[in-house]
């Protein structure tokens, strides 16, 4: 027998018995060359499908119980008509129609869910024939799967949910708020700034005498009704007030000051504005008895004062 006969017997030998080799003896193995590449790759058969007909007759018929259809409940209907279909004019796909794409996942579970639709239709009547319940009534009571120590832990997590949403809405309102109160804060300072700016530009105008209008004190008084301000007492501009009447007919208003004042024969003559007191300083002084009663007598005076006790 040659070496490569002997190579590859040992090798299926090794194949035959590979899966009771530990990790060291198929080290080993590899080590003297039994091992090769492609010797341990499995060979999977295709699966043979048995459709057993006789025999699923068979196991069908040991456990069919003859029980009344109450006990059942079992339908077998064709799909609820498709009126939307019907009315659109369109073919209606299934089984009296177009053949259903199974790979459409919208019209697959549309037939579903209109064949459980005709299954209630047929149903819901039958069961009234029979006087048997379909709703459930007010007063049910049903054994929860989870415990209340567990549903009370999901209901506190829910509520807790639904703070954080709530206090998340309410931070993002304020934010949204701070933003336009901002906002608006900047609108109203730049309208001031740019009033301001007028109307120091009127003033300035007004007193180079470029403009005779005083249009910009009317513009004020109008702001600060607008923003509820209070403002000064209605003055009259027709006329000159009666300080300043007063003080034009005592220092003059303009023109030639010098010799303004002097004396004329007539104001010499006249002694019609003659005050006696005024002119020897006599006003303000007291001489009534009341006022001397309550003068403080003498140094001498209050020493005979005490030396009488």
């Amino acid at each position: 027998m040659s070496d490569s006969e002997e190579d590859h017997q040992l090798g299926e030998e090794w194949e035959d018995h590979d899966s009771k080799l530990s990790d060291g003896e198929l080290q080993e193995a590899f080590a003297k060359g039994l091992l090769k590449p492609g010797m341990n790759v499995p060979l999977e058969e295709p699966k043979k499908a048995v459709n057993n007909v006789e025999g699923l007759k068979k196991c069908l018929a040991e456990f069919k119980r003859n029980l009344v259809w109450v006990e059942r409940l079992d339908l077998t209907t064709l799909p609820a008509l498709d009126i939307l279909a019907k009315a659109e004019g369109r073919v209606e796909p299934g089984p009296g129609g177009d053949q259903i794409n199974a790979d459409d996942d919208f019209q697959r579970e549309m037939f579903f869910y209109r064949q459980a639709q005709a299954s209630v239709l047929e149903a819901l009547p039958r069961l009234q024939k029979l006087q048997i319940l379909t709703k459930r009534p007010d007063d049910y009571f049903a054994e929860m799967t989870k415990s209340d120590q567990h549903m009370q832990k999901v209901r506190k997590k829910l509520i807790q949910k639904q703070m954080a949403m709530e206090k998340s809405e309410k931070a993002k309102k304020l934010r949204e708020q701070r933003k336009f109160s901002k906002k608006v804060q900047v609108q109203v300072l730049q309208k001031r700034q740019k009033e301001k700016k007028s109307m120091m530009t009127a003033v300035k105008k007004y007193q180079k005498g470029m403009s005779d209008k005083l249009d910009f004190l009317e513009g004020d008084a109008e702001g600060k009704k607008a923003t509820g301000a209070p403002s000064k007492p209605h003055v009259n501009k027709k006329g000159p007030s009666a300080k300043r009447k007063y003080k034009d007919s005592k220092f003059g208003f303009g023109g030639k000051k010098k010799g303004a004042k002097w004396n004329t024969k007539e104001s010499h003559s006249d002694v019609s504005g003659f005050r006696g007191k005024v002119a020897h300083g006599k006003v303000g002084k007291k001489f009534s008895k009341a006022g001397q009663k309550n003068k403080r007598p003498g140094k001498e005076a209050r020493r005979k004062m005490k030396s009488r006790k």
